[in-house]
């Protein structure tokens, strides 16, 4: 019989988060494929975990992957950890569950500990329609092109920062988002927690003056649906009528379904919409 993989969460501060399901596994599989072995063998030792563990990280992730999947097509369980909290969110763990899937090996997930829901239930915003971005792109471009999505993105928005790139990561989500509340959790789980409750502006002041220390969850309220909606009509009443119509077709509406779209922002009749389309022939 094949071996099949078990996603163990882990704890993100507080050790006593880790469920006693996790103990159990992490004692009965044969092998723990674990991000980080020097930081991993001091939970597994805390907790008289004996299991022997092999790395597994985001720079040996496609080729280590396919001997884990080998190892568990002969019939090994192993169990995949983290550094901490969930494997496979924002985590090379999503690679082996891929390759997993496409060989035909069982998956299980053990819920426990996860930094972003952790921040996200105790920042105040609005959690019940939000988005998960993790870190910002590293490239200059692709990461101009995520905060330009974010703009108009009105579900609750999280993101990870590591201490010394949150003053620059502050200052350009407020140039980009402008003045958005937000929440910014640290030291989650642990004796130290901290949720500071404020404005991206404000943040970016207070970082002026304070050393950002440790790892950061930054949850941040989302954009206002009716403010879009007003500066979407303000740009549509810059636009000819025409061209408003041709936009819609453009994104592969028909003429007629159109032409009702652009009626409907423009606050008129369709009826005013066709005759202003035949003045402007």
């Amino acid at each position: 019989m094949a071996g099949m993989l078990y996603i163990c969460a882990t704890p993100i501060g507080n050790l006593e988060d880790i469920t006693l399901r996790t103990l159990r596994i992490l004692n009965e599989v044969d092998l723990i494929a674990a991000e980080d072995t020097r930081n991993s063998i001091k939970i597994l030792n805390h907790f008289e975990i004996k299991t022997p563990m092999t790395s597994y990280h985001e720079y040996n992730k496609y080729d280590k992957a396919k001997v884990l999947v080998e190892k568990m097509a002969a019939g090994t369980n192993i169990a995949l950890i983290t550094d901490a909290g969930t494997p496979a969110i924002s985590d090379p763990g999503e690679e082996l569950v891929k390759q997993c899937h496409e060989a035909g090996i069982e998956v299980t997930s053990l819920p426990g500990p996860s930094a972003f829901v952790t921040a996200l239930t105790i920042s105040g915003r609005e959690t019940r329609r939000f988005c998960f971005e993790a870190f910002l792109p590293y490239d200059k471009k692709e990461r101009t092109e995520i905060l330009e999505e974010l703009k108009t993105e009105t579900r609750t928005i999280i993101l990870y920062e590591a201490p010394h790139k949150l003053k620059k990561t502050l200052k350009e989500l407020y140039e980009t988002l402008g003045d958005r509340k937000i929440s910014l959790c640290r030291e989650l789980t642990k004796k130290h927690e901290t949720n500071f409750r404020t404005t991206l502006s404000e943040a970016v002041r207070f970082y002026e003056k304070e050393d950002p220390r440790g790892e950061f969850v930054l949850v941040i309220e989302g954009a206002d649906r009716n403010t879009l909606k007003e500066e979407a009509m303000q740009e549509f009443l810059t636009m000819s009528i025409k061209d408003h119509v041709e936009y819609y077709i453009a994104q592969g509406m028909e003429k007629k379904e159109a032409m009702k779209k652009a009626a409907k922002d423009r606050g008129v009749g369709k009826r005013d919409i066709y005759q202003a389309l035949l003045e402007e022939e």
